[in-house]
């Protein structure tokens, strides 16, 4: 670099060299800076523009690949800090031309790590991503906080090098500070122990698979769909849109309710009220029809509709624990005269249906109630709507008091 200042000050007329006196530079120095900043735009506008481009084109064409398409996708991530990276390295150079102190130096020397540790976490999310991609592609169900667990330690742990660099670039003993930690680890930890127990129940509630991200759980406070799993604490957002912000050691301590593990069958209870002048027989006759029903009905689960179940057939597995238990599987159907209380007869309907989704529920839940309409009201049986009737006791009246006679 100074050969080349000292060429370009050899090369230019002294009359241009007595104007550059008054910013305490040479031709030399400002030629070459001016050049060094001319080249770091033309970087940044080569990587931003044409070369981007290109790069993109080429990443899409071979879209069907699940690599090249995650490749396209995070290909801004990527170049952004690389771009960033040549382009300091780039301004330090000029910038030394003039002027050089410890300060510019720790700076660029931060900057040089910083940039380089964000492209290495950007690589490490693009396998993550790939990763996850390739588990969804083979229709497995890939643990989405595992990865997000992993990208915030990751986050964590490059923040800690990344100080030590800087610490150890700026003189400081490391040794000495480590040892240090010794007293000043113990009071720190006593200062952040609740941060401590959220981040170590965090790694407890993904071990123990209590619950995922997307399900749909309900706490002591709380009930909605798990957005996000952090380090400390888990995000939920409510049925009304809020979103709940809740400390994973209250997770971990507390009972955690999973609507969402369950495989097949959502519950259908209800009763039906009959009148007690209702026939007997006929009674009988209107549970029999209504189990027929509820077990023909193409969307309520019975025994027949859970032989193709592939998880059902770990049999090897029945001596552990009950396969039903286990993956969700309910296949009650349940129809009886369930009681008798002060004013009615009452049906006992209990059945599953196939699907677990709310919607699918409602729709299936609603034709199951049509159909037992239906099916008593071809029948004699009367339903038996609760009424009150107020008797009203007429006084009559007194009659006259007894009077003396003489």
């Amino acid at each position: 670099m100074e050969t080349l200042i000292a060429t370009v000050d050899n090369w230019v007329p002294e009359a241009v060299v007595h104007y550059t006196a008054y910013v305490h530079a040479t031709p030399g120095q400002l030629i070459v800076a001016s050049g060094i900043l001319l080249l770091a735009w033309f970087i940044n506008t080569l990587m931003r523009g044409p070369l981007r481009g290109i790069l993109k084109r080429i990443l899409y064409r071979r879209r069907k690949e699940s690599f090249y398409r995650i490749l396209f996708r995070r290909v801004d991530n990527l170049g952004r800090p690389i771009r960033y990276l040549i382009i300091t390295l780039l301004l330090r150079r000029a910038v030394e031309i003039f002027v050089v102190t410890d300060v510019l130096d720790t700076l660029f020397y931060t900057s040089y790590w910083f940039f380089f540790f964000w492209f290495v976490y950007e690589a490490i999310k693009f396998v993550l991503y790939t990763t996850l991609s390739a588990k969804i592609r083979k229709q497995r169900r890939a643990r989405t906080e595992l990865y997000n667990l992993f990208l915030n330690i990751t986050r964590v742990f490059i923040a800690f090098i990344l100080v030590l660099l800087i610490l150890s670039h700026l003189g400081v003993n490391l040794t000495a500070l480590i040892t240090s930690l010794g007293i000043g680890g113990a009071i720190i930890g006593l200062s952040a122990k609740d941060t401590l127990t959220n981040f170590f129940d965090s790694i407890r509630l993904v071990s123990e698979d209590a619950f995922r991200q997307g399900d749909w759980i309900r706490t002591s406070e709380v009930e909605g769909i798990v957005t996000e799993m952090g380090l400390t604490s888990t995000k939920i957002r409510t049925f009304d849109n809020a979103l709940v912000t809740i400390p994973n050691s209250v997770l971990a301590n507390g009972y955690v309710m999973n609507w969402t593990r369950r495989m097949v069958g959502r519950r259908i209870k209800f009763h039906i009220n009959l009148k007690f002048s209702n026939n007997i027989r006929e009674i009988e006759h209107v549970i029999y029809e209504i189990h027929e029903m509820l077990h023909s009905h193409p969307d309520i689960v019975n025994v027949n509709k859970l032989r193709y179940l592939k998880r059902l057939k770990k049999t090897a597995e029945d001596g552990l624990f009950n396969i039903e238990d286990k993956y969700g599987v309910r296949r009650t159907l349940l129809v009886y005269l369930d009681e008798i209380g002060e004013y009615s007869m009452r049906i006992l309907v209990y059945a599953f249906s196939i699907s677990v989704d709310w919607e699918e529920w409602l729709r299936v839940k609603q034709d199951v109630i049509k159909r037992i309409l239906k099916i008593i009201d071809e029948s004699e049986l009367e339903l038996a709507v609760p009424r009150r009737e107020i008797l009203l006791e007429h006084e009559a009246p007194k009659p006259d008091s007894d009077r003396d006679t003489f």
